[in-house]
């Protein structure tokens, strides 16, 4: 394990002011009390139900804490690329078994994006040098992938979308059901489309979806997210 010492306590100075641009690190504070039944961080920290989450930003799925027993999903994951930064802790934060089929954290996620950008500003304190991690926007929490308004402007044909979705619903419930897969219906229609778009530009790493949605046009996804939106 890593030892953390007077080297953290500088990076947390440091990269407070930095974080808060993102959300409060204050209140991801007393969001994160959602997570220590499974989690550590800080000084001392220790792997438990769940790895301890020192350091995470920047780190490979899988990879970050040493002498943790990761998921198969998690593995699989960071051997396909899957690296922890504020896009991808955001979606993982959201809905873990969304993003990684698979993992162990059954955990229902954080629905609110404003907890969630508290939260990740909490985490990155606590990471080596917060302000040389490398992304576009590192005082935001971007979408997964940045669509053009004729993208999102798109209505979709619920109609259409039924009928097309009948290779989702092989694996998806329509009932809602999450059991073993996550749901995907009543998705507000520009949620869905980006996660969508973010398969097919393989942003998102699952390769069954990103084979899926590599054959679908942006009319088609646009009428998926309708009909499972209108889904009763």
């Amino acid at each position: 394990m890593r030892t953390f010492g007077k080297a953290l306590a500088f990076v947390i100075v440091a990269g407070t002011a930095q974080a808060e641009e993102i959300g409060d690190a204050e209140r991801g504070e007393k969001v994160f009390h959602t997570c220590t039944s499974c989690h550590q961080i800080g000084f001392g920290a220790e792997n438990r139900v769940g790895p301890h989450l020192n350091g995470i930003f920047g780190r490979k799925a899988g990879a970050f804490a040493e002498d943790y027993r990761y998921s198969k999903g998690l593995l699989r994951e960071g051997e396909n690329g899957l690296v922890w930064d504020l896009r991808t802790l955001n979606a993982y934060i959201e809905n873990p078994k969304a993003l990684v089929t698979g993992t162990r954290m059954n955990f229902p996620g954080v629905k609110e994006p404003e907890k969630r950008a508290d939260l990740l500003a909490y985490l990155r304190t606590f990471s080596d040098s917060p302000q040389n991690i490398p992304e576009a926007q590192p005082t935001g929490v971007p979408r997964e992938v940045e669509l053009s308004p004729e993208i999102l402007a798109i209505v979709g044909d619920p109609e259409y979308g039924e009928y097309l979705a009948s290779e989702c619903t092989t694996c998806h419930q329509s009932s809602g059901s999450d059991e073993g897969i996550p749901s995907i219906t009543h998705w507000p229609e520009e949620d869905f489309v980006v996660a969508m778009h973010a398969y097919k530009r393989k942003i998102r790493p699952h390769p069954v979806m990103q084979m899926m949605t590599s054959r679908l046009t942006d009319e088609e996804i646009a009428a998926l997210a309708a009909y499972f939106k209108s889904i009763e």
